[in-house]
């Protein structure tokens, strides 16, 4: 019965792990301390919809985007930002951000500029109004899910391991008590992980149950509100090149001219 101490150790784990995922989910559904009831919000905004759908670098695509067809920036297909008109460009607080991040020459590759725009004050008071509203999830809801995550793969991985190692333990006539004890963590384990799979990722990421809701209700025959709720998976071919940055920052022959 030498396996039976190793089956204990695995439902443990296990255990443990399922636990502080539901714990982490329920936990990051349930509004924020003070947050405003969502039913009584106002609508949401386009940079509201691309935080809840995507996080703060759906909110520097959308961004780009739109200064992109209001001409006000030009993104290269060779993966390079480039301000058209400065003095036309003293938009909101995320168009002034993005113009920073452009630095002194108006120029700079995409893949720099978006974590830089994606990092800014700006951003973060968006996501905490949101946080606030009762619509976002916060920082720490998304990092306890993510652990909880780990956890109960952690466990799935150590169950499959001391189950094989139990199973080679035992005589062949033996084996099925084994394999049907482990059978157990395994299951909740897997039965976690596809949980946490379908309910967790990509939706409650950033978008509180509320928050969902809302973003459910957005039409998307808007190309920015498109973009905002499905990505730059809408976008045309140019734009999908040049928000993925195909150009080598340090190639400067390939930068756009001004």
């Amino acid at each position: 019965m030498v396996w039976v101490p190793l089956l204990l150790v695995a439902c443990v784990v296990a255990g443990v792990g399922c636990a502080r995922l539901c714990r982490a989910t329920l936990a990051a559904a349930r509004p924020a301390h003070g947050a405003a009831p969502a039913a009584g919000a106002p609508e949401l905004t386009v940079g509201e919809a691309a935080y809840l759908a995507g996080g703060p670098l759906r909110v520097t695509d959308l961004t780009l985007v739109s200064m992109h067809r209001e001409r006000r920036l030009l993104l290269a297909r060779t993966g390079w930002a480039t301000v058209v008109d400065a003095d036309a460009c003293a938009g909101d607080e995320l168009e002034r951000a993005v113009i920073g991040a452009l630095g002194p020459q108006g120029q700079a590759p995409i893949p720099a500029v978006r974590p830089l725009v994606a990092a800014t004050d700006s951003v973060h008071l968006l996501a905490e109004r949101l946080v606030a509203r009762g619509l976002a999830v916060s920082a720490a809801g998304r990092r306890e899910v993510a652990a909880g995550l780990r956890v109960v793969r952690a466990g799935f991985l150590l169950s499959l391991v001391l189950g094989t190692v139990s199973t080679l333990l035992v005589p062949a006539a033996e084996r099925a008590p084994v394999l049907a004890g482990f059978a157990l963590p395994l299951l909740a384990s897997g039965l976690c992980l596809l949980i946490g799979r379908i309910e967790v990722y990509p939706y409650t990421r950033w978008a509180s149950p509320a928050g969902q809701r809302l973003l459910a209700a957005l039409s998307a025959a808007d190309p920015l509100t498109a973009l905002a709720t499905r990505g730059p998976a809408v976008l045309e071919p140019e734009l999908r090149a040049a928000l993925r940055g195909s150009a080598r920052p340090g190639l400067s022959g390939r930068r756009p001219r001004k």
